[in-house]
């Protein structure tokens, strides 16, 4: 005979008024308010294929939340790290892309000092916007690490 599975019992009544709350919560993350509401069936003495069924969900998902809320509390409600795609460049190399893209082009036109409105960048190029090489080239330059797009290495060759 199969063991029956259920949450632990709440440590105390704030931590029960908590998970309850959430339960009937309108506006929280819907993940969240799903896996309160199992634990709370599982509080009220519901079994794992109710609270699937009610919940609609597999009953290995009821059975994975229960064990996870008994081992770590509220804090088991949530999704472990490592969830989704893992970025490819640092929050340091995608700041700098952003500050270079915020940044003036190469060859922007600016008034001199006798009113002549002049374009020409360092390297005499006539530039007045970016294009997508530009911004790649002068992350290369600073030192920015950021792959390049599939698209720009097919142009590349």
């Amino acid at each position: 005979m199969p063991k029956l599975l259920r949450a632990r019992t709440p440590l105390d009544d704030r931590e029960e008024r908590q998970i309850r709350r959430l339960a009937g919560a309108r506006h929280a993350p819907a993940d969240w308010i799903q896996r309160a509401t199992i634990i709370t069936m599982s509080w009220d003495g519901a079994r794992v294929p109710a609270i699937a069924a009610r919940v609609g969900c597999h009953p290995a998902t009821v059975r994975r939340r229960l064990r996870r809320f008994s081992a770590d509390g509220i804090e088991g409600l949530a999704d472990l790290p490592g969830s989704g795609r893992k970025p490819r460049i640092t929050q340091e190399e995608r700041s700098q892309i952003i500050a270079l893209a915020k940044s003036p082009p190469p060859g922007h036109p600016h008034w001199q000092d006798g009113g002549e409105l002049r374009a020409a960048d360092e390297q005499g190029r006539q530039c007045g916007r970016w294009t997508h090489s530009p911004p790649q080239l002068a992350a290369r330059e600073s030192t920015c690490t950021a792959p390049r797009s599939a698209e720009s290495c097919a142009r590349k060759g």
